[in-house]
């Protein structure tokens, strides 16, 4: 089944609705400059009220591996979606994660540097030490757009037809996460073009920024486990 994770949750009526939806993860964004921006502690009592087969996932903006993890224990976090803030940033220790930590490491990457960025291998990611990522257990990569300065979460698609050879073959490293633009009436060919292990969604599924509107969220969960059965 594809995994399914809505992003931006800044209240518990949201995060309860997107379980109850059958979405496998929410995401909590700890960038200040996101409408979305959300405490650590205000995250914390959302997460304390969830199941626990949802995984957690906090959203970072560059920072250092040791506060990430502290914000990580803090709210109670599964995962950690990291944003570099240039193109050869990775959290500090990033290969020592598997071994240090017990929080999933998402390495997000901007579709629209895959065509320009292309490795020794073709694989778009020449700044990723391959070898080490395997071995230290990169969960996923998370590919997503990224426009003025934004790291993601423009509510635009990258270049689908464009980088989807690229993206595709990242999956030789690591599960492929498709984020960016999503929406009930698009995330159907996604799933058809990238075979993802993932989706992730935000503004596709929002009333307002950082609100959810829950039928949104429901039709946007079912849009995906119709596509993924043949029928999207």
């Amino acid at each position: 089944m594809t995994w399914v994770k809505i992003c931006g949750m800044t209240n518990l009526e949201d995060a309860l609705t997107a379980a109850e939806a059958g979405a496998d993860a929410v995401g909590f964004v700890f960038y200040e400059k996101s409408p979305r921006n959300i405490s650590v502690e205000a995250a914390r009592e959302i997460v304390e009220k969830l199941p626990e087969s949802v995984e957690k996932v906090g959203v970072f903006v560059g920072g250092t591996g040791d506060d990430i993890k502290k914000a990580a224990q803090s709210a109670g976090l599964t995962a950690v979606q990291f944003y570099p803030r240039d193109a050869v940033e990775a959290p500090s220790g990033w290969e020592n994660w598997k071994e240090k930590g017990k929080y999933k490491l998402i390495l997000a990457v901007q579709g629209e540097k895959l065509m320009d960025r292309k490795g020794p291998d073709g694989s778009g990611v020449s700044f990723l030490p391959m070898g080490s990522a395997r071995k230290n257990g990169l969960h996923a990569f998370l590919i997503d757009s990224g426009a003025g300065g934004r790291p993601g979460g423009t509510g635009e698609a990258f270049d689908w037809e464009r980088c989807h050879l690229l993206v595709r073959g990242l999956n030789v490293i690591a599960p492929i996460i498709v984020a960016g633009g999503l929406t009930i009436a698009n995330v159907g060919k996604a799933i058809d073009l990238f075979d993802p292990f993932g989706v992730d969604v935000v503004s596709g599924v929002e009333a307002t920024p950082g609100k959810k509107d829950p039928e949104k969220v429901r039709a946007f969960v079912k849009a995906v486990r119709v596509a993924e059965a043949g029928g999207g």
